[in-house]
């Protein structure tokens, strides 16, 4: 596996970025412990400038190369989760209720490591933007980066990002052209009847009743409404209502999420949702309401984007390492809004056995950073070539 020699040889030093960074998680947009973390490392290596104090506490660093050129943006998330961590180990989280629970403490280590080597070789033409990026998890701070301008004020040309995989082999890649990862939308749905003795329900009106129609009726928009050719999910996942059981209830509430990938579907969801939420509120009698908000949109890679990440993805690891058709899944990711602006690919890189991605037990592997550091700054090479 060509890992890149100096960065190899920093792989102690990553360890311990990377376990700091773990012992002192922040959440969505308070990274701002974090971002000075990075920034007296990126300090250290000589990058040309550091801009922060974007989306709150992201930062893009700029770093530039020996010749005339283009922009590459490279990105890393900084946040952790609101959650507790039950790994044991001695570098556990010092923040009670916070967790780097989905490797973004490895993610920033890993294109710290690439900075590093960057800093020290310059071997590209152009420059390239770091781009350190907070609420990820939650809040969309690759959005409010993009709303904030960063796209056009560093003259961004194309944009990469990794996500780290539990149970892909270590230094393996996936990816694929088109939808990788979908959008992201909830719903809440409150009902309010008029509650009562339920000896009596013919003095009530019932919220329960409703609520249990509507969830059936909810099943029925992707198995009767939907073309089953494209991927969609409808998931209901709270139903709130009632304390005992002899009174009816004033009140019920439902939510949930849909995943989509098509704007057309994501919108004839919305619709049907309206319209039943609204048509079994009237058949039930109670007041039925529809708040559906919609959040990260579906994460879209570029296909020639994805053929060159690609193709210095094998440089690393090897071709048989490297998988450029994966499936698109249900989850969703931030980079999306990235994505939207500019060209683009989202990988993931293996991590080996682990304990999954959100999970109190899950610790990043500290032997993907050399091999992420090194994909990235073979990224911006052979992105950026020099002449002759």
């Amino acid at each position: 596996m060509p890992v890149i020699n100096s960065i190899a040889a920093n792989a102690e030093e990553m360890q311990g970025w990377r376990r700091h960074l773990h012992a002192n998680p922040e959440i969505e947009f308070d990274c701002h412990q974090t971002a000075a973390f990075v920034m007296d490392r990126l300090r250290e290596f000589g990058v040309d400038a550091i801009h922060d104090g974007i989306a709150t506490s992201g930062l893009v660093a700029i770093i530039e190369g020996k010749g005339q050129g283009g922009t590459i943006g490279l990105r890393a998330d900084m946040d952790a989760l609101p959650m507790p961590e039950t790994t044991g180990l001695d570098y556990a989280s010092t923040n009670e209720g916070a967790m780097h629970a989905c490797g973004h403490d490895g993610h920033t280590t890993m294109l710290l490591g690439a900075a590093k080597y960057l800093c020290e070789t310059r071997n590209f033409a152009g420059r390239v933007a770091l781009i350190f990026q907070p609420a990820e998890e939650g809040g969309g701070g690759a959005g409010v980066m993009v709303e904030e301008g960063i796209m056009e004020r560093f003259a961004i040309d194309e944009v990469y990002a990794l996500h780290n995989l539990p149970d892909l082999p270590v230094g393996h890649f996936e990816t694929t052209p088109g939808p990788i990862m979908a959008a992201v939308d909830e719903f809440h749905i409150d009902i309010r009847g008029k509650g009562g003795h339920a000896a009596f329900p013919q003095d009530c009106i019932d919220p329960v009743a409703a609520a249990v129609a509507i969830a059936q009726a909810l099943q029925t928009i992707l198995s009767r409404n939907h073309d089953t050719r494209q991927e969609a999910v409808v998931s209901l996942t709270q139903i709130h209502t009632g304390s005992t059981d002899n009174v009816i209830p004033d009140t019920a509430y439902l939510n949930g999420t849909v995943r989509t990938f098509d704007p057309k579907v994501q919108e004839m969801i919305r619709r049907r949702m309206q319209e039943i939420v609204a048509g079994q509120g009237a058949s039930f009698g109670v007041e039925a309401t529809l708040r559906y908000e919609m959040h990260y949109p579906a994460t879209i890679n570029d296909a020639g984007k994805v053929g060159f990440a690609a193709a210095v993805a094998a440089e690393i690891s090897g071709a048989e390492a490297v998988e450029a058709n994966r499936p698109m899944e249900m989850g969703a990711e931030d980079f999306s809004y990235m994505l939207e602006k500019r060209p683009g690919a989202y990988l993931f890189i293996g991590q080996g056995e682990s304990a999954g991605l959100h999970h109190p037990k899950y610790d990043f592997n500290d032997e993907v950073s050399p091999i992420g550091a090194s994909f990235f700054a073979r990224l911006v090479e052979r992105a950026l070539p020099l002449e002759g």
